[in-house]
């Protein structure tokens, strides 16, 4: 079978808009799958997904400072973008759009405007990642203003980014369908991320842990267990014990991600731990 062409390379705002305007006036729909680069087999299961959903896909990568804190790592985050670009083509992406932080914030990152979600940035990863998702938010308009996409897809890996972007095209009433994909895994269970490049051998063997981990809490509620407090707490336990620095476990409702209450049909189990340099998060959904 001949290999697919090389995705086109768009690098302005300006050349941008003249591709999608091209295409609709074409009456092509088109599907977006924002990235930031560094793609691995659930980026590309992603964009599969939507291929035959949408006459032209583009993905974007950009390393978005704003959803980066002070002592992370966006100065060292790995950008790949030739090897990127051949794994699109592989699963039949037509253009990325990959733009320079100027192009993308002309005066600078430090905006006068931003989108927030309140009391969706303040559980779980937005705990202890303050302005990270207001940066996510941010981003994510600016694309959808841009490419102005019929559909968008994001994993469920990030259930917090997810949950936040849905909520953000409902308030706003954006004209953008919200897709979900569902997480791809290593053999052992680990969720396949661009940060799983930052563990050592005998961490990388430890990784699966989280999700195992996860895993149990999730059967102890399907088994009837309602105390999610303290399973939440003795998850904690058994990540510090195998070695890694927990920043959470939490159950919450999966629509709201608030507190698990008797209308509720479906609770995540969310959890993050560092390991090493890594920052490693995962879920998983328990419907009641």
């Amino acid at each position: 079978m001949p290999s697919r062409p090389l995705p086109l390379i768009i690098e302005t705002v300006a050349d941008l808009r003249e591709r999608v305007g091209r295409w609709r006036r074409n009456g092509q729909t088109i599907a977006l799958v924002p990235t930031m680069g560094n793609l691995h087999a659930g980026h590309l299961s992603l964009a599969n997904q939507v291929r035959p959903l949408a006459d032209k896909v583009i993905a974007s990568i950009f390393v978005n400072p704003l959803q980066f804190g002070e002592g992370e790592d966006f100065d060292s985050y790995p950008r790949t973008l030739e090897a990127d670009r051949a794994g699109l083509a592989s699963v039949g992406v037509d253009a990325v759009f990959h733009p320079s932080v100027e192009q993308m914030y002309p005066d600078g990152p430090r905006l006068k405007t931003s989108i927030r979600l309140h009391e969706l940035e303040g559980v779980l990863c937005g705990q202890h990642r303050d302005g990270h998702f207001a940066g996510v938010a941010t981003v994510v308009t600016k694309l959808f203003n841009l490419v102005q996409p019929d559909m968008a897809i994001f994993g469920r890996k990030d259930f917090q980014q997810l949950a936040l972007i849905r909520q953000m095209v409902r308030d706003l009433s954006t004209p953008v369908r919200v897709l979900a994909g569902d997480t791809v895994r290593e053999s052992d269970g680990l969720a396949m991320s661009s940060r799983n490049r930052y563990l050592n051998d005998k961490q990388r063997v430890i990784a699966a842990t989280l999700f195992r981990t996860l895993q149990t809490v999730g059967e102890k509620i399907s088994a009837g267990e309602r105390d999610l407090r303290r399973l939440c707490e003795e998850a904690v336990i058994v990540l510090h014990d195998a070695g890694f620095a927990p920043d959470y476990v939490q159950a919450l409702d999966a629509a709201t991600l608030e507190k698990v209450s008797d209308a509720t049909n479906a609770i995540v189990v969310a959890g993050a731990a560092y390991l090493g340099k890594a920052r490693l998060i995962d879920n998983l959904v328990v419907t009641l």
